[in-house]
């Protein structure tokens, strides 16, 4: 197979992630920008690349994501896609109109530990939801961790929340979700609740409660599910951790969720798994519509 370039722009700890990542994949790197990409990328002095990894602030994903589009190069952009759902529609519109591959690294989407669970929860709320009562189920989504100087050009909903909401989406489909509760009125600074409920199809009944918190004095991202208990039924509720601790209680980084992403972008970049790719795109472009609060704007 012949040797893939690429460019990266940001030199911060996720782009120094996804380069390390990429180079052990045979991807070689022909410019690495940062404060200064925008200018030099203007100066089209650069040699065209297989793709982009686009790992700067998030306030300048939508820059730099459709300057590469527009010129039909293959992007990976770090989360979130964009910061309004306007930019957000627009890029996946350029990315449809142009045929040119968007990709982006929700990573927690692709940990091992969230794709069993999720396994498991579908396999069970098949079961809840072939039964004689209404499905009721209440899933719990909790992330919280201490006070970072990252990622401090965008609120929380779209640092922290928009994680989870993509997780969420990965579950259901986007089109059978309903915002309850943005959680614009009780945020507070680093932290905000969100609620969402799914109002049709095969899982209508289920319903989520989100908390984000980036200034926290724990360190916790969880999924808790309830399972609603009628009759007899005694019903049933678990929970997962999505990161691993050491013996000392801190968090220990799980590299097969970049590993798993990476490997799923290039399938995509080779021309496989299309649909999937589509909906990966549309569930990231979705994130950022709830996490901004504009539910009516979810693209289908």
């Amino acid at each position: 197979m012949n040797e893939r370039t690429a460019i990266l722009i940001g030199c911060g700890t996720m782009g120094k992630r996804h380069r390390s990542r990429f180079e052990e994949n045979g991807v070689r790197f022909t410019e690495t920008l940062d404060m200064d990409a925008a200018e030099i990328l203007k100066q089209e002095k650069w040699t065209r690349p297989d793709f982009a990894v686009v790992a700067s602030p998030a306030s300048t994903h939508y820059e730099y994501a459709k300057f590469f589009l527009e010129r039909r190069i293959p992007v990976l952009v770090e989360k979130p896609l964009a910061v309004s759902a306007d930019q957000a529609r627009e890029l996946v519109k350029l990315a449809q109109e142009n045929e040119t591959l968007l990709f982006v690294a929700q990573s927690e989407c692709y940990n091992p530990i969230f794709l069993n669970f999720r396994k498991h929860l579908l396999v069970d709320l098949k079961k809840a939801a072939s039964g004689p009562a209404p499905l009721k189920v209440k899933l719990e989504f909790r992330r919280e961790h201490g006070y970072s100087p990252r990622c401090r050009d965008v609120d929380v909903a779209l640092d922290l929340l928009v994680h989870d909401v993509s997780l969420f989406l990965n579950l259901f489909d986007a089109r059978d979700v309903v915002m309850v509760d943005d959680g614009r009125g009780c945020a507070c600074g680093d932290r905000i609740r969100m609620s969402l409920k799914v109002v049709s199809g095969e899982f209508a009944g289920v319903e989520a409660e989100f908390m984000a918190d980036r200034d926290s004095e724990h360190d916790a991202r969880t999924i808790s599910a309830e399972f609603g208990r009628n009759g007899d039924d005694p019903g049933f509720d678990y929970s997962v951790s999505l990161v691993h601790y050491t013996s000392s209680g801190d968090v220990a980084h799980i590299p097969d969720s970049l590993d798993n992403e990476h490997r799923f972008f290039l399938k995509l970049l080779a021309g496989a798994c299309g649909e999937w790719g589509n909906r990966a795109l549309l569930n990231a472009a979705n994130a950022v519509i709830l996490a901004a609060g504009e539910a009516s704007a979810i693209k289908g």
